[in-house]
């Protein structure tokens, strides 16, 4: 994990809904994934996105010590802080990358095709950095 994720998941553990920080990490955890866009509102909302994707199908970088229903809904809660962040900037294109990207993971996990997320993970980073046509071009339906 770069020191700008780092930066960037702290700021997103900074943003949550304060009754989450108690299961803040001291420290975050090295990411599996390069998040590095250009643009701080993207950016920043990748990093949500992401954390929020791990509350739910995998392991967070951020978060400990969360019951299964908690851990659930804090995914929800950063999915929602994150977009929040660039629709307040009014990027369309970045709130329709990133719903096709949750959408697209929602859909791989519950068909038991896993790996296509992390496909639609580096298909949407590429997009939302200028350098790609995003999820929903990269993963068959």
């Amino acid at each position: 994990m770069s020191s700008g994720d780092r930066r960037k998941l702290t700021e997103v553990v900074a943003a949550a809904d304060s009754r989450l920080r108690p299961y803040a990490r001291e420290a975050p955890v090295e990411g599996d994934l390069d998040l590095e866009v250009p643009d701080p509102d993207r950016a920043f909302t990748l990093e949500a996105v992401r954390e929020g994707y791990l509350l739910h199908y995998g392991e967070p970088r951020a978060f400990e010590r969360m019951d299964p229903d908690l851990q659930l809904l804090a995914g929800d809660a950063l999915y929602a802080l994150g977009l929040e962040r660039v629709a307040r900037a009014g990027d369309v294109a970045a709130i329709a990358e990133l719903s096709d990207l949750i959408s697209l993971c929602a859909w791989a996990h519950s068909t038991g095709r896993q790996e296509l997320a992390a496909d639609a993970w580096r298909a949407s980073v590429a997009a939302l950095a200028g350098r790609g046509p995003g999820a929903r071009a990269a993963i068959p339906l």
